[in-house]
């Protein structure tokens, strides 16, 4: 297997399993892994959110973690990486206002690199343009965003992922198994 340069976009109030678990796991696989934030440098932080299922009508929010940046935003050439990761949480609400953030993300998809997105990351590509013509799950709420933007929203079970070409997306945390065994088969 080759071994990944991977870019990961982030910012507060990521969610925190979205973030840790796929960070820790493709670090563990061999690949690298390159955290950024707009506005932040390595060596920062960004809050994270616990997101839960508690049978409430959405997700709770409690406080998460602190989660260290290891790259610089600014100096993070999307060219020089073969895949990027988007996590959930409320991060991606924001970061789809940054200009750099959109230019980013289109350039993973225009060059046909692997993308990893998972619950709210889905409004990152929506505001991107790229999902015109693709699948793509999310968490529910943000179905709209995959349908208005041309997309095929994907209602598959918490625990499930979808793959479509390069491309694969999750609901929620509880599809890690499911999403990072799709995401590491298409690296």
């Amino acid at each position: 297997m080759m071994m990944a340069k991977i870019l990961m976009i982030t910012g507060d109030f990521t969610e925190d399993y979205e973030t840790m678990v796929p960070f820790q796991t493709l670090l563990a696989t061999g690949h690298s892994v390159d955290a950024v934030c707009p506005g932040k440098k390595a060596g920062d932080t960004v809050k994270t959110a616990i997101h839960d299922f508690e049978g409430d009508q959405t997700y709770s929010e409690k406080p998460g973690h602190n989660f260290a940046l290891n790259a610089d935003f600014d100096t993070a050439d999307a060219a020089s990486y073969d895949a990027l990761v988007v996590p959930g949480g409320r991060a991606p609400e924001y970061l789809r206002l940054d200009p750099e953030v959109i230019r980013k993300v289109q350039h993973f998809f225009e060059a046909g690199k692997p993308v990893a997105v998972i619950c709210h990351g889905a409004q990152l590509l929506a505001a991107a343009g790229v999902l015109k013509g693709r699948t793509c799950s999310a968490y529910p709420a943000c179905a709209y965003e995959v349908t208005a933007s041309g997309g095929t929203f994907a209602d598959i079970a918490v625990t499930e992922a979808v793959t479509d070409g390069n491309l694969v997306s999750a609901p929620a945390w509880p599809a890690h198994p499911a999403w990072l065994k799709q995401f590491l088969a298409i690296l």
